[in-house]
């Protein structure tokens, strides 16, 4: 029986959130990615578009497109990797019995080493906020994201019970739905308890819905990914660097800064959850980098 383009996408997406426990921002970039290819080939065939029907000469030919529409070649890894994803599902699911893309190839990507804030750069963004309600909140917000190295989603998903200001340390619930106990510093755990009775006010000023999330907006309610970026905005434009600073910069700020002071990379690995440690190597090459670049800088004979 033939595999229409409007059957199979819907399994693979709700698999993606059930089984796999994706974000809802994954599975909506994969539902983009797959609607992209399904418009470009239905195009290129004229006619009913059939998964089963596509050819590695058809993956090939969307790459080529996608060269000539000028897209970025992260964009179009993922989308590539996005089609892999799917085609590999109907492999499982017995729908196909190999995949069109095992003979293709992603495009190679240059690696690009992360951005960070330096110590007296990190110091001042966490000095700003002022003793108002909301600027106690700003400063354990911000104090957690440096202290934790945690993820925007991480942060605006952690609620009260999980974290253990006596002992420092939280547990945090990253990518997957797994589970990880990240310390807290005195610092932040210092900026934590102060906040807690601001948070306790501004629900019960505003009468907002109970709720066990630690981080609150200016009304009571919980705090979103996208009210964090604002927040942090606001303090990198007063901080006047000439750095794109977004949350996950802090994240890159927390493990540079680790490993620059002589931090095990395995246990950094396990600090950031990150599943592959090629995914922590990456700041080995920023933190060589500054070691080059000091040594060549105060060494006589460099």
């Amino acid at each position: 029986m033939a595999t229409t383009f409007e059957q199979y996408p819907e399994r693979f997406l709700n698999y993606l959130a059930v089984e796999k426990a994706c974000s809802k921002l994954t599975v909506e970039n994969y539902r983009r990615d797959l609607a992209a290819f399904a418009s470009f080939w239905r195009e290129r065939c004229q006619g009913p578009a059939l998964w089963e029907r596509v050819t590695a000469l058809d993956i090939r030919a969307y790459l080529v497109f996608l060269k000539d529409e000028s897209y970025a070649r992260r964009t179009v890894a993922r989308k590539v990797s996005a089609l892999r994803s799917f085609y590999k599902f109907l492999v499982r699911e017995n729908v196909l019995d190999a995949s069109p893309l095992t003979k293709v190839h992603s495009p190679k990507l240059d690696k690009r080493l992360p951005s960070f804030l330096d110590e007296v750069e990190i110091d001042g963004l966490l000095t700003l906020p002022d003793q108002k309600p909301l600027g106690r909140r700003d400063q354990a917000l911000l104090e957690l994201l440096y202290a934790t190295g945690c993820r925007v989603s991480e942060v605006v998903s952690l609620t009260l019970d999980r974290v253990d200001l006596g002992n420092r340390f939280a547990i945090v619930l990253g990518k997957g739905n797994k589970e990880r106990l990240v310390p807290l510093g005195h610092t932040c755990c210092e900026a934590l308890a102060a906040y807690y009775p601001i948070r306790q006010e501004l629900m019960q000023k505003y009468g907002a819905e109970q709720h066990d999330f630690v981080f609150v907006n200016n009304r009571g309610g919980v705090l979103t990914d996208r009210s964090v970026r604002r927040i942090l905005d606001k303090y990198v434009a007063r901080l006047a660097i000439k750095k794109h600073v977004s949350p996950h910069t802090i994240r890159h700020t927390f493990a540079t800064h680790l490993l620059t002071h002589g931090a095990d990379l395995r246990a950094v690995q396990e600090l950031l959850g990150h599943a592959n440690l090629s995914t922590t190597q990456i700041y080995t090459h920023v933190t060589t980098e500054r070691i080059a670049a000091v040594y060549k800088q105060n060494h006589p004979r460099a």
